[in-house]
């Protein structure tokens, strides 16, 4: 079962009233950057290729088509007992964007990232709501301990 917007607001802690919907809350762009060299992901670990901020001017991306790596304004909490689950806006899909996500396990807290797919040139303000943070109840064992736990939360 989904849990309400009201539910994962309390979770997360420091929305804004105006972030919180019927079913989840809205999640806000932090920064955008491109990847500037490779990465690997194997079996015996991975490694997150380099980036570098796209240059915005007063606070909004002019991004033209291509890959981005989007990071989010919000610190995320996952409670124990549920898995979140992240969709893109309407607004970024009616844009011709796409943001694809990872599932956030029980137990992770930090600031998150999506790869943002530009099928034609958008631009994407600081602050503006690009994706909706849902949670469900979840049955399983642990909570998550991986490499990403506390990422950008210095």
């Amino acid at each position: 079962m989904f849990r309400s917007g009201r539910f994962v607001a309390d979770a997360l802690g420091d929305v804004d009233d105006e972030q919180v919907q019927p079913n989840g809350v809205d999640l806000r762009l932090g920064a955008v950057f491109e990847q500037v060299e490779p990465g690997r992901v194997g079996t015996d670990g991975k490694t997150v290729g380099d980036r570098r901020e796209v240059a915005d001017d007063d606070g909004v991306y002019r991004l033209d088509p291509g890959g981005y790596v989007v990071a989010y304004a919000d610190t995320v909490r996952i409670p124990e007992g549920h898995v979140g689950f992240l969709y893109p806006r309407s607004s970024l899909l009616r844009n011709s964007c796409m943001l694809d996500t990872a599932v956030w396990d029980a137990g992770y807290e930090g600031q998150g990232e999506g790869l943002l797919e530009a099928y034609h040139a958008v631009e994407l303000e600081a602050g503006a709501r690009v994706a909706q943070l849902v949670l469900a109840e979840a049955a399983h064992a642990g909570t998550y301990e991986g490499s990403y736990q506390g990422e950008r939360l210095d």
